[in-house]
């Protein structure tokens, strides 16, 4: 590695990893020590292997507080869901995995389909500053997003408020409607959120690095080896 790269990507020595703990999908589990496992921190376990040097996981609460800190200097890459508001801190590569988000509907719901859910007078519960949460502040036109801080609080406001529609992770949402006798979960998607590795803004040879690396990745099997390890439910490789 050129000292170039590595005074990039990982300039304390050791490459400090963001992992967002929300994603249940890529974090499924935790160490003996606290640290998250699963997809994400494997993936970041393979990058500093390649690179040689140590590895220290960043773990974040949510995906906006690991996008929030891109300019302070705590992390040297990111794992969390490229989107364009993200996109004003981070360069990320193309996604390494993907996973669809869609909608559950309270028992006797009218609606059937995911495109149908944007019309006036239906509320829509989300997870505030998640990945389709983006999506959809860009996307909504006509319907009324409500937003609550994580997926247990998005789930009671759905319920406690009776709201048309709840919007989530699609592999989330299968567990989500084994607990709501009736609901459903509409067919189709409103989007595919991608997952991918970032880069604070203007770090140009550690971008390009890890696209080269994300890029192998999903050539050569590993990323679908690493979801088969976590027998993840729902988590597709990137195309």
């Amino acid at each position: 590695m050129s000292q170039d790269l590595l005074s990039q990507i990982a300039p304390t020595g050791t490459l400090r990893a963001g992992i967002n703990l929300l994603n249940f999908l890529l974090v499924t589990g935790k160490s003996a020590d606290g640290m998250p496992e699963g997809v994400a921190p494997d993936m970041a376990r393979a990058i500093a292997h390649k690179l040689g040097v140590p590895l220290e996981l960043v773990p974040f609460a949510t995906p906006g507080e690991l996008a929030d800190a891109a300019p302070e200097g705590v992390w040297d890459i990111g794992l969390i869901g490229s989107e364009p508001a993200r996109a004003e801190k981070i360069d990320f590569t193309t996604a390494y995995v993907e996973i669809e988000a869609t909608y559950l509907v309270p028992a006797g719901s009218t609606l059937r389909h995911a495109s149908e859910v944007d019309q006036a007078g239906n509320r829509i519960a989300v997870a505030s500053r998640s990945a389709y949460d983006l999506w959809l502040v860009r996307n909504i036109k006509h319907a009324t997003l409500m937003h609550a801080e994580g997926f247990d609080a998005t789930l009671k406001l759905f319920m406690d408020q009776k709201l048309e529609a709840m919007a989530s992770l699609k592999p989330g949402l299968l567990n989500d409607v084994e607990k709501l006798p009736g609901s459903r979960i509409l067919e189709g998607n409103f989007t595919a959120v991608q997952q991918s590795v970032g880069v604070p803004k203007g770090r140009t040879e550690a971008a390009r690095w890890l696209q080269d690396f994300v890029q192998e990745a999903k050539a050569s099997g590993f990323v679908a080896e690493l979801i088969a390890k976590h027998q993840v439910r729902g988590l597709s490789v990137a195309p």
